[in-house]
């Protein structure tokens, strides 16, 4: 089931954006994403309209959304390979008409997964955080055609 985040998931979401990130990004240092926990929890979530994956009782993926950019997407690396990112995803497209979201360029199975879901490449830049290219994807709603 997806619903809206509560207080007493950020330790679940905390433990799967740190996993998953260094999983996904193998090409930076881990050490970057340790340190980047407490900006996570203070900073960024607070900011975001967050919903998390629950099965079970327990948090496996969730999703922030910061205005009309997909900020994180994220599915514990255990439970990774079982649609859980494509629901996640699903859902994140019905709260805006528009997203856009950012993508390390070496991050080859994200970029497909997002391509596989609508979204396609707006752009190229480079993180300031960590000197990685990174391409700017967008996915907009077609609107419906009135018979």
């Amino acid at each position: 089931m997806i619903r809206d985040s509560r207080a007493d998931d950020i330790d679940a979401i905390l433990d799967i954006w740190l996993s998953a990130s260094i999983q996904a990004h193998d090409f930076i240092d881990s050490a970057f994403w340790v340190a980047k926990v407490g900006d996570m929890r203070d900073i960024y979530l607070p900011a975001s309209q967050t919903r998390v994956y629950e099965a079970a009782g327990k948090v496996l993926g969730f999703y922030s959304l910061y205005e009309g950019t997909l900020a994180a997407i994220f599915v514990a690396p255990g439970s990774q390979g079982q649609g859980i990112g494509s629901v996640l995803l699903a859902d994140a497209k019905t709260q805006r008409p528009r997203l856009q979201l950012t993508v390390y360029k070496e991050n080859a199975p994200s970029i497909q997964f997002y391509e596989k879901h609508g979204f396609t490449v707006a752009g190229e830049q480079t993180d300031e955080h960590t000197g990685h290219a990174e391409l700017l994807m967008e996915f907009s709603r077609q609107p419906s055609t009135g018979s």
